[in-house]
């Protein structure tokens, strides 16, 4: 893959950071993640073009919350490595492959990237996406 343009690679960071946000703000971390790799946000900075590629986590954070009514606090947590580490993951997937966010979570939901995280975390990413998409095919019949 040729390398990631600049405002591309900001946009893996703001998705890591943003799920960083989630779990500082005390929310269940498998209930956010599943909600916003189905969400309409994340459809909207899977996107070619869309205004919320320009806004940041906080404000993303707040979009999220309204379109779920509420989103589900306490619960179940994952460290702050693998909160930012799934959130890059996810959003260099979509470039990496040109899957929307909906899909990738059907081949990796927030339960595999918190069980992959400590092997797959110091691979390059599209190492861990390809192995991570071997995965999902190993597993389904």
């Amino acid at each position: 893959m040729e390398n990631l343009t600049l405002q591309k690679r900001q946009l893996c960071d703001i998705q890591g950071r943003l799920f960083e946000l989630a779990l500082k703000t005390g929310l269940d971390c498998p209930s956010f993640i599943e909600f916003f790799m189905n969400s309409k946000a994340a459809a909207a900075l899977d996107d070619v073009y869309d205004r919320l590629q320009w806004a940041g986590e906080e404000y993303i954070l707040e979009e999220l919350d309204d379109e779920a009514g509420g989103l589900k606090k306490a619960g179940t947590t994952y460290s702050m490595e693998v909160m930012y580490w799934t959130g890059y993951t996810y959003r260099y997937w979509h470039y990496y492959t040109n899957e929307c966010s909906r899909e990738i979570y059907k081949i990796a939901d927030a339960k595999t990237m918190n069980d992959c995280w400590l092997g797959f975390h110091t691979f390059d990413v599209e190492m861990a996406i390809d192995d991570l998409k071997e995965i999902y095919k190993q597993n389904t019949p």
